[in-house]
């Protein structure tokens, strides 16, 4: 599908659930983080396709706060593979127009790779072709609740007043302040659920839910799913067009 078809309507954010990599490798006899390592080569292709799909911006669930709940050597094995993937791809990235930034809670995260997450940000904050934002040790739930803390202590500071609070207020303060919500969300795999994935910013998104898995999700799949979102009439609570 030409990008020309599809980029006058088509979606602006997209937000990817990658789900099945270990259930990709599992299921060819391999360890689980060898389908981690090639979700991660799956990620490079989607980045580099979606800019010609009229995307400008892309979120990917990286790492939930529940995925704290599997194997010691799977989590370790995962924070390997994500400093990993900074070093080696932010002179790419930069080089091809893509701003990284990152959501979630930092604080359980080693300094090391927080400190490669801040390198990256900085070295491709001025970057404009495409704005790549990982979430990390990310959960809707836990966004909400400290965008909540965050309210409660700008009240009792005196910088927000009580009767000032509103939507707005409140997403001003979560992880994804200065991003579009997401237009369009995909989950991978057959799973039919966000697993605790934007929940406050998803309130009006389209979803897509596809039994490929991540591993096997290819820019031409990611193409036909954008072209089948512009044919969708999006109405935001109101009625549709005689």
């Amino acid at each position: 599908m030409a990008a020309k078809d599809i980029s006058a309507r088509g979606p602006v954010h997209v937000a990817i659930i990658m789900d099945g990599n270990g259930r990709w490798a599992t299921s060819r006899g391999w360890p689980r983080l060898i389908g981690h390592r090639r979700g991660a080569n799956r990620v490079r292709s989607i980045v580099r396709a979606a800019p010609a799909l009229g995307i400008r911006y892309l979120t990917i669930y990286a790492f939930s706060t529940e995925n704290w709940k599997r194997s010691t050597e799977e989590v370790l094995g995962l924070m390997s593979l994500f400093a990993r993937y900074i070093r080696n791809e932010a002179d790419k990235l930069h080089d091809a127009g893509v701003c990284v930034r990152f959501i979630g809670a930092r604080e359980r995260l080693e300094p090391a790779l927080r400190d490669l997450m801040a390198g990256i940000e900085e070295k491709t904050r001025h970057c404009s072709r495409l704005t790549l934002t990982i979430a990390i040790n990310y959960g809707g739930r836990d966004e909400l609740a400290r965008a909540a803390r965050r309210v409660a202590e700008d009240v009792a500071a005196g910088r927000l007043a009580a009767a000032d609070i509103d939507e707005r207020a409140l997403a001003d303060r979560l992880d994804t302040v200065g991003l579009p919500d997401p237009d369009l969300v995909i989950r991978t795999s057959g799973e039919s659920r966000i697993s605790n994935y934007l929940l406050w910013q998803s309130a009006y998104s389209e979803f897509e839910f596809t039994d490929t898995l991540w591993p096997d999700f290819t820019p031409d799949e990611l193409a036909k799913l954008v072209a089948r979102f512009s044919a969708r009439d999006r109405r935001f609570g109101g009625v549709a067009a005689e």
